[in-house]
């Protein structure tokens, strides 16, 4: 059973007494086995599976969780346990109260967003400019997660005084776009928290434990939801050293105050590392220590083996810096999928990966832009959303925008015609229009200066610029065609949607739906688009070869897609899950190219830090913004903590493209692996 393969403080912590319990559980130390240890003691002890809930960072990691409980019970048993992220959690929740709800990407609702706020007129101050709509809706996001109580004007007066002119109008754009939600059933991954936390209010939920993993990047939002289910027991596990996401709203202060919040608390620590060598722990340990400690812990080495110091690379040019490490790579006797190059900043990545491929090495990138970002798997996604629900304005939006001179402001006046012209179907609006109606464009927009609204009235336009077209007879008379600025080419794209959409509606199964959107004009003429535009040179001219390879890598991707929906009978079904797990996966095999934010959870054999120049790793201009040099410091403990057996820490002098000098990191010197530089040494 789990629990006899527990080290005796593991066992004391999954076997402590109900109530409110905090296992401070360091990189290595077997937090995972501790869990399952602890759901294992309250089956054990008589609690009912389904009076257990389990919250982790990532859906893999509950997945992995219940399989282990599984494998000691049943999978009946274990299926039983409520399991998932905060978010998935939520939806899961809501959809068994059979609460209707349209779950979208948070870059889908930024869309949305963003087509509401460039109908907006700011006002020229001549000094401070207004948040553009994509940082703005990020921003928001920020605040609803940061904090519970504040309004958002309290907020915002606390970060940035000098956008109290705009302040009107960024809370009425998200009170439009609220509503706009609001009426379509959309939901984002913030409103899975906040609906559920409004839901808690009315409902009790027969949770008897609550277990939380990764407990120190939990943020306000998320702590007023785990408090809001009542429960009378917490299990929560977490290390206060690995708290790197202040970025995205989690606040260390809810892991640092647990023992104050809760009365009558139990603390356990776990100190056994079990994952990396004493070299590798200690250097880890070096740098961490410079931060302020909250709860004591000294963590001790179990493992023997210490073949390999970290070692220090330096060069005096960035690129032969990737340069050597993929050389290195390419030598090494560790598996590829074993080995991880890890960065502070996403641009790094571009370097390491393109050496890589000039020496034949496959690799694979997660963090930053992941599979599910690209816009041809968006395409995808959103076409066989439009088959699931025909009324889907942003899936609609995000399609049609591609047609030449169409955008996010035309293709929304379109699906309001269409919905117009279908009696609120568009899937009729588009096949069987209404044709009573002969004027589907209408106005909405009031004159209010303040909020930086004005009226915008349509006219009608000729059908005759398309009397040339090899449209049928059923599309040619679709009303949709008189937007006065839907040109020729807009039109065409749209017929090739209106086919592809009717051929569509007759398919079920998403493999197939799949393979059929791939093979049409109006995917096709997508992709000529994407791939078109990244193979543009700086002179304006289409680099051919370019563009054979990007149509190439978009293909590949939607064959991905495609196998990734094999075992999916249900449309809906697997576009829950490509939304709730989809930035859990990532694309590709072989080397593993991971930002450190992507590392978290994660162990390999041997293991590049790169780029440990100081303004990169730390990250000076994102401490300016709020960070700090702690939250940079606990980066770096994190990124050491994923390797087992062999660490390689790298900086480089100096970047020849950008004519850039540089400085090794702090983090270098405080862990012994550079000497500081003093006054009498720069004097000699």
């Amino acid at each position: 059973m789990p629990l006899d393969n527990l080290n005796k403080e593991q066992y004391r912590s999954a076997t402590s007494k109900i109530g409110h319990n905090l296992t401070i559980a360091s990189a290595g130390t077997g937090k995972t086995s501790t869990i399952v240890g602890r759901i294992a003691y309250l089956i054990q002890n008589g609690t009912k599976p389904e009076h257990i809930l389990l919250l982790t960072f990532t859906n893999k990691a509950a997945l992995e969780m219940i399989e282990r409980v599984a494998s000691y019970f049943s999978k009946e048993l274990a299926s039983k346990i409520v399991s998932g992220t905060f978010h998935s959690v939520s939806y899961k929740l809501m959809k068994s109260m059979n609460i209707p709800i349209t779950l979208k990407q948070p870059s889908e609702l930024k869309t949305l967003f963003k087509s509401l706020y460039e109908k907006r007129v700011f006002p020229n101050d001549g000094e401070t400019q207004p948040y553009d709509g994509g940082y703005l809706y990020d921003i928001y996001s920020l605040f609803l997660n940061s904090t519970y109580d504040d309004t958002f004007e309290d907020w915002m007066m606390n970060k940035n005084q000098a956008h109290k002119p705009y302040l009107m109008i960024y809370e009425d754009l998200f009170d439009q776009f609220n509503k706009l939600k609001k009426e379509h059933k959309y939901v984002n991954f913030d409103d899975l928290l906040l609906d559920m936390i409004a839901i808690q209010k009315t409902k009790n939920f027969p949770f008897h434990e609550i277990l939380v993993d990764e407990y120190q990047d939990t943020n306000p939002l998320q702590n007023k939801l785990l408090e809001g289910f009542k429960s009378k027991s917490l299990f929560c596990v977490g290390d206060y050293d690995q708290s790197i996401y202040a970025f995205n709203g989690s606040d260390i202060g809810i892991i640092s105050s647990f023992s104050t919040r809760y009365e009558n608390s139990n603390l356990h620590t776990l100190t056994k590392n079990y994952r990396s060598t004493k070299p590798i722990l200690d250097l880890a340990n070096k740098v961490i220590e410079h931060n302020e400690r909250i709860y004591e812990k000294k963590l001790e080495v179990v493992r023997t083996q210490n073949d390999h110091s970290p070692t220090l690379l330096a060069f005096d040019e960035l690129y032969d810096q990737y340069e050597y490490i993929s050389k290195n790579i390419k030598e090494s006797k560790t598996p590829h999928d074993q080995i991880a190059v890890i960065y502070r900043n996403n641009s790094s990545a571009d370097g390491i990966e393109a050496n890589l491929r000039d020496f034949d090495i496959k690799s694979k990138r997660k963090g930053g832009h992941s599979f599910f970002d690209s816009r041809e798997i968006k395409a995808s996604l959103d076409m066989l959303v439009l088959i699931q629900n025909p009324n889907d304005m942003m899936a609609f939006i995000h399609l049609i925008e591609y047609g030449k001179n169409i955008g996010k402001a035309i293709a929304k006046d379109i699906f309001d015609a269409l919905i117009l012209l279908g009696n609120g179907n568009l899937a009729v609006g588009l096949t069987s229009p209404d044709p009573s109606i002969h004027t589907p464009y209408i106005s909405t927009k009031t004159t209010n200066i303040q909020l930086g609204l004005f009226d915008d009235f349509i006219e009608m336009g000729s059908l005759a610029k398309f009397k040339d077209s090899n449209f049928n007879e059923s599309f040619l008379g679709n009303p949709i065609l008189k937007h006065p600025k839907l040109s020729k080419d807009g039109g065409e794209f749209l017929y090739k949607f209106y086919i592809l959409f009717k051929e569509l509606k007759r398919m079920k199964n998403p493999a197939n739906l799949i393979d059929h959107i791939k093979k049409s004009k109006f995917f096709t003429s997508i992709l000529d688009s994407l791939c078109t535009a990244r193979a543009k040179q700086k002179d304006g001219s289409i680099n051919e070869s370019l563009k054979t390879r990007n149509l190439s890598k978009c293909n590949r991707r939607v064959e991905t897609l495609k196998r990734l929906s094999h075992k999916h009978t249900n449309i809906k079904n697997f576009l829950n899950a490509m939304i709730l797990g989809g930035g859990e996966l990532s694309e590709g095999e072989g080397v593993n190219l991971l930002s450190i934010h992507a590392s978290k959870g994660l162990e390999f054999k041997e293991v590049y830090i790169i780029d440990l120049m100081d303004g990169r790793f730390p990250n000076r201009t994102l401490m300016s913004k709020g960070g700090s040099l702690d939250e940079e410091r606990r980066l770096f403990y994190v990124a050491v903590t994923r390797a087992k057996d062999i660490l390689y820490l790298s900086y480089a002098k100096y970047d020849r493209i950008k004519k850039l000098d540089f400085i090794y990191s702090p983090f270098l010197v405080e862990s012994g692996l550079i000497k500081k530089q003093t006054k009498e040494d720069n004097d000699k």
